[in-house]
């Protein structure tokens, strides 16, 4: 299957992106099964992390198939080429560089840039994006994006970024989102893999309520 198919089939089945900023390669093992048994099956190591190449590459070899593993805070397209060739298949972006977007998507990757108002929306569309991420959410609010959706095409899924607890979903879905990326209330350094396994479960659960 094509990273993009993964992507919206994994997507569908739980509406949630798990963000590890800062794990380590001799850690992430453990923090990615953690969170797949969780029930995320996507996962996205930030470039700002240690060694973050290693750790995409430890990951996606070791749960292949089972889960979509990429790269968060990438910034340009030498950085898409280094994801690539550590197996990622997901590049996600603070910003909209088209650039980047045109790049991930050559390479057969899922591109989603984040986005803040309609005009970067609009020209991360018209770069190939295939997602948006609305990035930092703490600025935003369920009434924007509910009107951002009014003229976003209904088919590109919206991923709310920044700051999300598990009760604020319900009225982000209402609003229009399609999925959650979760930084540090899944995941921070120094966290235990059973404790990163428990909040993950309860985005989870929350997710399908």
């Amino acid at each position: 299957m094509t990273a993009e198919t993964d992507f919206a089939r994994y997507l569908a089945d739980c509406p949630l992106v798990a963000i590890i900023r800062g794990v380590t390669p001799d850690e992430v093992v453990a923090v990615g099964e953690a969170i797949l048994s969780a029930g995320i099956h996507i996962i996205e190591v930030p470039l700002n992390s240690p060694h973050p190449f290693e750790s995409i590459d430890r990951l996606s070899r070791a749960l292949g198939d089972r889960a979509l593993v990429g790269a968060g805070t990438v910034l340009d397209t030498l950085s898409v080429a280094r994801v690539k060739d550590a197996g990622g298949r997901l590049v996600v972006a603070p910003n909209t560089n088209a650039q980047v977007i045109a790049a991930a998507v050559q390479a057969g990757m899922v591109a989603a840039p984040g986005y803040f108002t309609p005009t970067e929306a609009f020209a991360a569309l018209d770069a190939g994006a295939q997602a948006l991420k609305l990035f930092p959410a703490e600025g935003a609010s369920p009434a924007i994006l509910k009107a951002q959706r009014a003229v976003l095409p209904r088919q590109v899924p919206v991923l709310v970024v920044g700051g999300v607890q598990p009760g604020d979903m319900a009225k982000w879905r209402e609003a229009g989102a399609n999925g959650f990326g979760l930084g540090s209330g899944v995941f921070t350094p120094g966290r235990s893999p059973d404790e990163v396994h428990a909040r993950a479960k309860a985005y989870v659960e929350a997710a399908r309520s």
